[in-house]
């Protein structure tokens, strides 16, 4: 087995804040993490079938599909480093993603990083609304689910799917000796701490610092339409050029956001109608993740538990 492939992988989820995480993880000398962000090489085939959505198949287009390609993307790591990656479309799908992981690379260690999941599904929706992709407003976009998955949407739309985890995490925790769940709410509170078990997680110097630790590479959120922000944000011809000629840097990331941070608005709240929907929706998922896995989930919702339902 090629010893440049990945040690560890960060397997989900979407929109629980793991574009951060994949800096703070870079910057430590004794880690290599690929450059870029999100392969989905284990889910090439089936992202690739679901593409007809408004502009699926121009995101589709960066994921990487060639086993070549794929090594590649680590074949700057030094002999001293663990290589790690991050695909977030991993979790979703473990009856396909295990058995190939497992045959390419082995049996490395896995991280999951999980959000309140009502959070999580609204920061998605609010994405896709940014992007001037998504038209419905939370709601109807939540009963329209069934229907998109139908008709073969990519499934970044499905923001309940993405937000149900107990099911496909235990999957994972029976496949793999070494997994390690960690909440996007503990990563903000605690950025240091959470760091730290991470990385004597992995086994590598646990006292280091990441300089970026307070920085949000990807805040979500709304912002005003204008040139600036519609060029960051919509997906485009353009946008797509220039991504493939210019990998993102964190410098890169920094400056995006000093351009934008201006243009900032107030995040509307979720729609009450929504909300209750979503607590009776992830209740069960909710209680399962707290009965079956040693994870701290006191900074979620507190209906999940107080609600009868």
């Amino acid at each position: 087995m090629n010893n440049n492939l990945p040690h560890f992988i960060l397997a989900g989820s979407p929109k629980c804040g793991s574009t951060s995480l994949y800096y703070y993880l870079a910057e430590h000398p004794d880690i290599y993490m690929s450059p870029q962000k999100e392969i989905h090489y284990f889910t090439f085939d089936i992202l690739n079938a679901l593409d007809q959505g408004p502009n699926d198949k121009r995101v589709n287009a960066f994921h990487i599909g060639n086993y070549e390609d794929y090594i590649n993307q680590f074949k700057q790591a030094k002999p001293s480093q663990i290589i790690g990656e991050v695909s977030p479309s991993y979790v979703n799908y473990p009856e396909t993603t295990i058995p190939k992981i497992k045959k390419h690379l082995g049996d490395p260690k896995i991280i999951m990083l999980i959000r309140d999941p009502i959070k999580r599904a609204y920061s998605n929706y609010l994405h896709l609304l940014r992007e001037d992709r998504e038209k419905l407003s939370f709601y109807d976009a939540l009963l329209e689910e069934e229907a998109r998955m139908k008709n073969k949407y990519s499934d970044f739309w499905y923001y309940r799917f993405n937000s149900m985890y107990y099911e496909k995490i235990k999957k994972f925790d029976e496949a793999f000796d070494r997994m390690l769940i960690i909440t996007t709410e503990n990563l903000n509170e605690n950025p240091k701490a959470v760091m730290k078990s991470i990385y004597k997680f992995l086994g590598v110097d646990y006292n280091f610092d990441p300089k970026s630790i307070n920085e949000k590479y990807n805040p979500g959120g709304l912002y005003k339409s204008n040139l600036i922000t519609k060029f960051f944000f919509r997906q485009s011809r353009l946008r797509s050029v220039i991504k493939r000629l210019m990998p993102i840097t964190p410098g890169m990331k920094k400056i995006k956001l000093k351009m934008i941070k201006k243009f900032k608005e107030k995040t509307p709240d979720i729609d009450p109608k929504a909300e209750e929907f979503l607590v009776k929706h992830f209740k069960k998922d909710v209680e399962n993740l707290k009965k079956n896995f040693d994870i701290d989930l006191s900074l979620w919702n507190i209906k999940y538990t107080t609600s009868n339902e």
